[in-house]
């Protein structure tokens, strides 16, 4: 048994009646093993543990419990931290630029690839594989979408890829076309997920997945994350995890709770197969460090895209219908719910998270009173009336601020071009409904650093560009309830508030140490605050 007095600390408990406007905050906390044996006062805590084995002062920094990121995908973002970044290139010009640069310094390569570009950058927010082919040619580029729905390459890449202008365009899924109806370079939801993804997943190796696991690892030990809930795993991505965690005996720097990714596939008895898949997981994998916890369900694009599921037409007077039709979806929801599997479906648009809670609905009128604690992810424009039915049927609200950057708010804004801008990112609406509200980054479509996140709640201001003005600010979220939304709810979305994401005793000691006291100083310092250690299980993961 090992014991480490942690003293001179100001710890925020990011419990209900342990927040700074409750009470005193705690000053020192004993870890024992793994968990919290005591947390209060220095002298509390050398009473508590006369002889430990190690002492730490803190030097009077914050101590916070560990943040969950509570939706993010932990392979996808690995391998994004190995690509050319592409969000802080704000024309066309500057793209090029960056792919040119990229090229010229890895000449050998055999294929190009990039991610983060916004549709504000491009003329006319209509890119093509033309654009990409005036400063690389000669090997297939891939750009992932600062939203991850969209995929634009180039001509080599289409060539790579197969795509003619006789290829069909997958369901729940559309191949851009010019006007003569050729491929122009632009790969909309399932179409990227089957064409592009497909092939960097057929690319890559397991050496190359292990790399991208131990990056992504230590990028999230290093920003005071414990913990992250995965969404959209599958067969190469869980076995890349099982990887890492076999070469650290059996244990992993963050706990992962993961969605196993279900894609409709038109054929009731397929899509019902993947579900008894996840059950299989679940069932195999249940340790606190990799756990399968239910699947996760696409039901529409992105409004920027305008790929999203909306009840009225975009400015332009498109729409989109949804990727998972409600005859495919219910059987499906039904099912998950009664296996004990939670589902997590991601709905942008109000008609799609909608039919998400009349799919559960159905289910809960289906299988009867069992225990359950479902979700909805992402939410950007909800019908009036959502949060309210969310809270009364126990759904959790998974948002990400990091989403509403005023930097990347543009396209999405005149997409929609009407009042429906104005109850975008509602995270208010949720609170007042008494709904669980969880907050993640979905990483890779956003900055991973959990910090910046939660400025965006508290302030409505741009964390990539001051020069932003702030968007309504009357629909901010305080520091405090921030950081709860970020730990302790977290935790809670994937059921685990009986033992992480506070600190208080019999708790994980999951938590970090920031150099800031991001609670009393202004909400700027959540842009320069820094982790300076990060324990899991009372290990410690990071320590700069």
């Amino acid at each position: 048994m090992t014991t480490t007095l942690y003293s001179n600390a100001r710890v925020f408990q990011g419990t209900a009646s342990g927040t700074a406007a409750d009470a005193p905050a705690p000053t020192a906390f004993v870890v024992r093993d793994e968990v919290f044996a005591f947390v209060g006062d220095e002298a509390g805590a050398r009473a508590f543990t006369a002889h430990p084995d190690a002492t730490l002062d803190l030097g009077g920094q914050l101590v916070l419990p560990g943040i969950t990121d509570a939706h993010t995908h932990l392979v996808m973002m690995g391998e994004a931290l190995g690509q050319v970044g592409l969000t802080d290139a704000r024309n066309l010009g500057e793209i090029q630029r960056l792919l040119a640069e990229a090229r010229a310094a890895d000449p050998d390569a055999r294929v190009l690839r990039g991610r983060g570009w916004l549709f504000d950058s491009i003329p006319s927010g209509a890119p093509t594989a033309a654009m990409i082919d005036e400063v690389v040619a000669d090997v297939p580029v891939y750009l992932d979408a600062n939203d991850y729905h969209s995929c634009w390459v180039n001509t080599a890449a289409l060539r790579e890829l197969g795509i003619t202008r006789d290829t069909p365009d997958p369901s729940g899924g559309r191949i851009g076309r010019d006007a003569d109806g050729e491929p122009d370079g632009m790969l909309f939801e399932t179409a990227a997920v089957e064409y592009a993804w497909a092939q960097r997943d057929a690319a890559m190796t397991d050496a190359d997945r292990d790399v991208a696991v131990e990056r992504v690892l230590a990028a999230y030990s290093a920003v005071g994350v414990t913990g992250v809930v995965d969404m959209a795993l599958n067969e190469v991505a869980l076995d890349a995890l099982r990887r890492a965690a076999d070469r650290r005996g059996g244990t992993l720097p963050l706990r992962v709770a993961a969605h196993w990714l279900v894609s409709n596939t038109d054929d009731d008895a397929q899509n019902l197969s993947q579900v008894d898949r996840a059950g299989e997981l679940s069932a195999r994998h249940a340790s606190p460090w990799l756990r399968v916890v239910g699947i996760k369900l696409i039901l529409d694009g992105t409004i920027d895209a305008c790929t999203a599921a909306m009840s009225t037409p975009y400015a332009d007077g498109s729409n989109a219908d949804a990727i998972w039709p409600a005859d495919r979806l219910f059987p499906v929801v039904a099912a998950a719910d009664a296996a004990g599997l939670q589902i997590a479906m991601h709905a942008i648009g109000d008609a799609a998270s909608s039919m998400a809670l009349d799919a559960l609905e159905h289910a809960f009128e289906a299988n009867g009173d069992i225990p359950r604690r479902h979700r909805i992810e992402h939410l950007e424009y909800a019908a009036p009336g959502t949060a309210e039915r969310m809270a009364a049927l126990g759904v959790t609200a998974s948002m990400q601020p990091v989403h509403a950057d005023p930097a990347v708010l543009g396209n999405w804004i005149a997409q929609l071009d009407d009042d429906r801008v104005e109850r975008g990112f509602a995270w208010h609406e949720y609170e007042d409904a008494q709904a669980t509200l969880a907050f993640s980054t979905d990483a890779p479509t956003a900055p991973y650093g959990p910090l910046a996140n939660l400025y965006i709640a508290a302030t409505r201001e741009s964390a990539l560009d001051p020069s932003y003005s702030a968007a309504r600010l009357d629909r901010t979220v305080p520091i405090e309830r921030a950081l709860l939304h970020a730990t302790r709810d977290a935790a809670t979305s994937v059921g685990d508030a009986s033992w992480r994401g506070e600190i208080r005793e019999g708790s994980a000691a999951d938590f970090a140490v920031v150099d800031t006291d991001v609670l009393t100083e202004p909400a700027a310092s959540l842009l320069t605050a820094r982790t300076v250690l990060t324990v899991v299980g009372g290990r410690v993961a990071f320590e700069a």
